[in-house]
């Protein structure tokens, strides 16, 4: 079956002021989203549904106990915590690769593996970040290498090679976030346990947090990186103690 494909028509004005149409066809688009969509998905290989983000840890404090605590709890992630983070630092990485600055991608990777609060989020973070690398790598051979240090975090991997592949920014962002979402709410989902239609009323209801901490992210650096989530990092430090838990973190 051929591809799916977009027709753009563009209308421009000659220097004689004669309007001319020029029809083509697109299929970046396309792609671009069909990447997005299995890199993204909860079954690439990453073991993201291992991980909790110290979810599990407020649940088992009675933090998080029904959808309206834990829509809370993830809204908070994302406008005060690592939702707002990482879409800065997945957007540098973006830029960083966009140039071909290696160097810059190394200091980044640095940076943002020294601002994860806790040894449970950065295991997290770097060891789906390295599986994220290998697995494009390995099944995606077209796509243009981005040298990175070793155990990068996800939004930095993440962001590098969807630079490589040609994937816009506003389009790889937001979707970054909204993925962010859906493994909480999964981790949730089994852990309060709270029902599947319950879920995903908290993924609808958090469409709009997740449009506005991307749009706020724009036209910010590194600079401007600042957290405010005490009691996701507490709940982080917690899971590490916990018997018989179901997260990796």
């Amino acid at each position: 079956m051929p591809m799916a494909t977009t027709t753009i028509t563009m209308i421009t004005v000659t220097m004689r002021g004669i309007p001319t149409i020029t029809t083509m066809t697109d299929v970046s688009a396309t792609r671009a989203a069909l990447r997005l969509q299995s890199w993204l998905s909860p079954s690439f290989p990453i073991g993201a549904y291992s991980y909790s983000h110290g979810v599990e840890a407020a649940i088992e404090g009675g933090l998080v106990s029904d959808a309206e605590t834990l829509r809370d709890w993830i809204d908070g992630l994302l406008k005060f915590g690592s939702g707002a983070s990482d879409a800065i630092l997945l957007s540098e990485a973006w830029r960083h690769a966009s140039g071909g600055d290696e160097k810059a991608l190394y200091v980044l990777t640095e940076f943002a593996t020294a601002l994860i609060p806790t040894a449970e989020l950065r295991l997290e973070a770097s060891s789906q970040g390295t599986a994220f690398t290998k697995t494009v790598s390995a099944a995606w051979g077209e796509i243009e290498q981005i040298a990175l240090p070793p155990a990068p975090p996800l939004p930095v991997a993440y962001g590098a090679i969807t630079a490589a592949a040609d994937i816009a920014l506003d389009l790889a962002g937001p979707l970054y976030l909204q993925a962010f979402v859906h493994n909480l709410v999964s981790a949730a989902v089994r852990a309060v346990p709270l029902g599947q239609t319950d879920g995903q009323r908290v993924i609808a209801a958090l469409e709009v947090s997740v449009d506005e901490v991307w749009c706020a992210s724009e036209g910010r650096s590194i600079d401007d990186i600042g957290t405010a989530a005490l009691m996701a990092e507490w709940s982080s430090m917690q899971h590490e103690a916990m018997d018989g838990r179901l997260f990796r973190s």
